[in-house]
């Protein structure tokens, strides 16, 4: 399998694909996967968080998750998560997709309408024309949508077990409603956004997100049929740390 993936793809597009999730989804573990896939196939691929993957971004990020601004506004959370994606977009993201990368994001608008819109409260029409100010026409050509399978306190769980940050010390009721926020996106948009069930098994959870994104990578269609050890040595690292 390794040959296989080294094949490189000549003169490919940039692809902008964004991961997406409340708390303790298991976003940066398939991100890693899928990039370690894709640069063994040949792509240039640029890994990047929100809010942060630039200098002034990770500086924002500092502020805007430090749990001691208590005092924060939600208007101001907003717009810093809205000036660092200004940033990202214009210093990293769109040139990466310029040279023909694919560009891998954890978080992007989407979670702005989910946690600014329908966890706080703003006003959607206002968040919509922000995101659309920051990301100057830059749009994802998929977005995977990682859901725990249980309630909230599932992913809060996974997520706060070393520590919490400001916007995962808000309370259940509020990560509830980020939740049903994001199911309500890929509902009105099945095309871009595409729901996988974060399975206990990380084998299983990133085959399914390969599934969701071989329309866009023709090699990844029945990898997990052609090729199980492929996605298996997911789970085997989690047993040797485990051990």
């Amino acid at each position: 399998m390794a040959q296989q993936l080294a094949n490189t793809s000549d003169a490919a597009p940039g692809i902008f694909i964004t991961f997406e999730g409340g708390e303790g989804a298991g976003k940066t573990t398939h991100i890693r996967f899928l990039s370690e896939a894709l640069r063994a196939h040949g792509r240039e691929v640029v890994s990047l968080r929100e809010p942060g993957g630039t200098e002034i971004g990770e500086q924002l990020r500092a502020v805007v998750l430090d749990p001691r601004n208590t005092a924060m506004s939600d208007e101001a959370e907003l717009l810093i998560y809205e000036a660092a994606r200004a940033q990202i977009v214009s210093e990293v993201v769109s040139p990466a997709l310029e040279r023909g990368a694919v560009v891998l994001c954890d978080r992007f608008t989407d979670s702005t309408v989910a946690y600014q819109g329908c966890g706080r409260g703003l006003s959607r029409a206002f968040i919509d024309r922000a995101n659309e100010f920051a990301c100057q026409g830059v749009r994802p050509d998929r977005t995977i949508l990682l859901m725990t399978g249980g309630d909230a306190s599932t992913g809060l769980a996974r997520a706060t077990h070393r520590g919490a940050d400001r916007l995962e010390r808000e309370g259940e009721e509020f990560h509830a409603r980020v939740n049903d926020a994001f199911l309500s996106i890929a509902r009105d948009e099945p095309s871009r956004v595409r729901v996988v069930v974060s399975d206990d098994r990380k084998s299983r959870t990133a085959a399914a997100v390969f599934a969701e994104l071989a329309d866009l990578f023709p090699w990844m269609a029945g990898l997990a049929q052609a090729d199980p050890a492929f996605f298996e040595r997911l789970d085997v690292k989690r047993s040797q740390v485990e051990a």
